[in-house]
């Protein structure tokens, strides 16, 4: 087997896995990685244009993810977009596991294009997590999900008709949906590790805004603050509008404005300086993004102040 597979489809998938004759449905497919045949070298990289949603099933308790205990230690779920690169590795079991199952389902996008989870799918951001910043799950929670796949097996187990479609992806939806709530359960249940990254973030932004990071390198921008504190973009913007209400954004935004008010009060700089010296190209941009923040234009502000 190649070092880099690339998927066009669920029959790649079916034959990476050596399970060629157990294709149900062209566009997704749900595979019990018990019965996977074919073994995956170690160092291989696979992308291509499925989704994949993976549970891990353990049979054990107190493992440990990385140096932290698992939060709930029945499972732990990862959801891939299309095009990501994933890397094989066989890891080593833990002292005390007997089995490590689990199922996953891939599907295409064409299966839910036109429908109403085509349309909302970029809502459900934790396809763009990282593989560590996965969901751990409860017993009740990975039965909840179980469940949803079982349903989906089964009408993929039926001839297809005018109505599979929308069962599928309907059933899909309520898949999402559970991990979305189980996602929020986890960010309640970090709460104390989230509000130390809330507080590295506010020092990070502090320091960037006060010494001359701003002029050299302009605004920062999510991703830097993402990989300041080792988190994915997406995950670190949930994580922040669950705890503060406001996403990564808004929080470079809330600093900007801070020292924009700072400098339009402090000193006379025209608003043109003012854009340049906070990083903006264009000083019309500037305007419009204050304004849009305080209500007032930075002239306005400054004298009213």
């Amino acid at each position: 087997m190649s070092d880099f597979l690339q998927l066009q489809g669920i029959p790649d998938l079916f034959k990476m896995f050596g399970l060629e004759s157990t294709i149900k449905h062209p566009l997704i497919a749900i595979i019990d990685f018990g019965k996977v045949k074919e073994h995956i070298p170690d160092g291989t990289k696979i992308s291509g244009d499925l989704y994949y949603i993976l549970c891990k099933d353990y049979h054990r308790q107190n493992i440990k993810y990385g140096r932290k205990m698992i939060d709930f230690q029945n499972g732990s779920l990862v959801c891939i977009a299309p095009n990501q690169v994933i890397e094989m590795e066989n890891e080593e079991r833990p002292t005390g596991v007997t089995a490590m199952n689990g199922w996953g389902i891939f599907f295409h996008p064409d299966l839910i294009r036109g429908t109403s989870l085509g349309n909302k799918l970029h809502e459900y951001s934790f396809f763009s997590y990282e593989v560590s910043e996965s969901l751990h799950l409860s017993e009740k929670e990975k039965q909840v999900l179980t469940d949803c796949v079982l349903k989906i097996d089964s009408e993929l187990q039926e001839n297809i008709d005018t109505y599979s479609q929308s069962i599928i992806v309907s059933s899909l939806e309520l898949l999402l949906n559970y991990c979305t709530r189980f996602y929020g359960r986890q960010f309640i249940t970090r709460k104390t590790s989230n509000k130390t990254v809330v507080s590295q973030i506010e020092q990070i932004l502090n320091s960037y805004f006060q010494n001359d990071d701003l002029s050299r390198h302009g605004l920062p921008t999510v991703k830097y603050l993402a990989d300041q504190v080792n988190l994915s973009p997406a995950y670190l913007g949930d994580l922040l509008k669950k705890e503060t209400g406001r996403n990564a954004q808004d929080h470079i935004h809330l600093h900007l404005i801070e020292a924009a008010k700072n400098i339009l009060l402090g000193s006379d700089k025209s608003v043109g300086e003012i854009a340049y010296l906070l990083g903006f190209e264009y000083p019309q941009y500037f305007s419009k993004l204050f304004k849009q923040k305080t209500g007032k234009t930075p002239v306005e502000f400054r004298s009213m102040n």
